[in-house]
């Protein structure tokens, strides 16, 4: 396997390796050319997005200032709002449905790192190698359709986010969210349902 598809198979990888160091290249670029942009550029905004991310909807606005890894891993549905100085890590797949909202400040994580010191660290290390001292995986994040996200909320690797479900500001989203839920807190926990006569 490459380490491109190592990282998507959510195993251990080596992120210093040159088809990661090329993707983040691009995505600096297109990021530096986006933030330069004045707000009412709206098609020139657009233009950049659609480079910069795996798949673009219609009717979408990302906030400056925006950071993200690659890029080439996000996918955005229809109608979805990214408000100002969120971060996407977007080392694996982040896929956000259509009818979004996503506050200011918000976090999606898909990397990490084993948790057991003996583990993160790179077997036989050595620095003259040029491989990373500590291993990394990466785990996609999913984002159903009309989810609403708070100010500040975080995103932890490996975690869906059910359709029609609402995280509270602030909270720190470790474990999946079923549907139509209100979620809030760290760790999050769902507090309540919601949307039940939406059919």
């Amino acid at each position: 396997m490459t380490e491109l598809e190592k990282c998507l198979a959510g195993e251990y990888y080596d992120c210093h390796d040159e088809v990661f160091l090329k993707m983040k290249a691009k995505a600096r670029r297109l990021l530096k050319e986006y933030h330069a942009l004045a707000y009412e550029q709206k098609e020139e905004k657009r233009e950049l997005l659609s480079q910069l991310f795996r798949r673009i909807g219609t009717n979408v606005s990302v906030g400056q200032p925006f950071l993200c890894d690659y890029g080439c891993n996000i996918s955005l549905g229809d109608n979805v709002s990214i408000n100002m100085n969120c971060t996407f890590v977007d080392c694996n797949q982040i896929e956000i449905g259509s009818n979004v909202l996503i506050a200011s400040n918000v976090q999606l994580y898909t990397a990490a790192h084993p948790v057991e010191f003996s583990e993160r660290l790179t077997p036989d290390w050595d620095p003259q190698s040029g491989e990373y001292f500590c291993r990394t995986f990466a785990r996609p994040i999913r984002i159903g359709d009309g989810c609403w996200l708070g100010g500040g909320v975080i995103v932890l690797p490996g975690v869906t986010i059910g359709s029609g479900s609402v995280i509270g500001a602030g909270s720190v989203v470790t474990k999946d969210i079923p549907a139509n839920s209100v979620a809030v807190g760290n760790p999050c926990r769902v507090i309540r349902t919601i949307n039940e006569n939406s059919d």
